[in-house]
């Protein structure tokens, strides 16, 4: 017998035209929150940052492929992963088949991380990905737009991560404390998400998930917004889908793992 409260369609369509207007009024208020990020002022990209594709090591103005917009998912990869993050890796499952809209709407897409191209490249044929996916193992990008942090910033507590300062963790390079961050507001075990990748908690937090988007005009290029941690919820599908389940994300820490070890010891 379900323990939740029921009752007749007739009071189900009064509370649910209830609930649709509160939705309307979100909807109303996520598309004045989205005029607010277009009239960002605009910066420009004064560095040369070079990445490495599958067409050689090009300048940041090659992923835009022509196109005036470009938006780059910050994938949580560092050199020392076995694997991607499998947070980034159930975002990514959502946005792989989006690409082909985006780019013809006048906006490129890639995902951008630090791990060398080629593990890179045998991880997204492991996941059956199509999206671009650039490494940026020797340019400064990851930490100039905060997605990648130091042992000596993660020692000394200087990492600035979603725009506030961070404690310091004394163990950054022994691995052996838990980093006293949310993974997208989550209190799961962190040291979990770290074994998925085949590292330890320190070296899987110093690499961090986010999303930037930038625009090139008359030759220039310009960085106009960027959001990480909580601010990619919307971006991640698998939990707009939950949400309108009758459970919603009925979670208690981290359950979920790469597509492809579901099941798996």
């Amino acid at each position: 017998m379900t323990m939740h409260k029921t009752g007749t369609r007739k009071e189900w369509l009064s509370a649910r035209l209830s609930l649709l207007e509160q939705e309307k009024e979100l909807t109303r208020r996520s598309d004045e929150i989205a005029a607010r990020r277009q009239e960002l002022p605009w910066v420009k990209v004064e560095k040369d940052y070079r990445l490495e594709t599958e067409k050689g090591v090009v300048p940041l103005s090659a992923l835009f492929k022509g196109r005036s917009q470009l938006l780059i998912y910050h994938f949580m990869f560092g050199p020392d992963y076995t694997a991607g993050c499998p947070s980034c890796s159930s975002i990514a499952d959502g946005f792989n088949g989006i690409a082909v809209h985006l780019e013809n709407h006048d906006v490129a897409f890639s995902a951008i991380s630090r791990a060398p191209l080629a593990k890179l490249q045998e991880f997204r044929r492991r996941m059956g990905w199509t999206f671009d996916w650039a490494s940026s193992a020797n340019s400064d990008f990851n930490h100039d737009f905060n997605v990648w942090f130091t042992p000596e910033e993660q020692r000394d507590g200087s990492i600035e991560y979603n725009y506030r300062r961070e404690p310091p963790m004394p163990d950054a390079q022994a691995g052996k404390t838990m980093q006293q961050w949310e993974l997208l507001d989550s209190a799961g075990p962190v040291d979990l998400m770290a074994s998925m990748t085949g590292t330890d908690v320190a070296t899987y937090t110093r690499d961090r998930p986010g999303v930037s988007a930038f625009a090139m005009q008359d030759g220039d290029i310009y960085h106009t917004y960027s959001s990480y941690a909580r601010g990619l919820d919307g971006l991640w599908g698998m939990y707009q889908w939950l949400d309108r389940a009758p459970l919603g994300r009925n979670e208690t820490g981290v359950w979920w793992r790469h597509h492809d070890r579901y099941g798996a010891n």
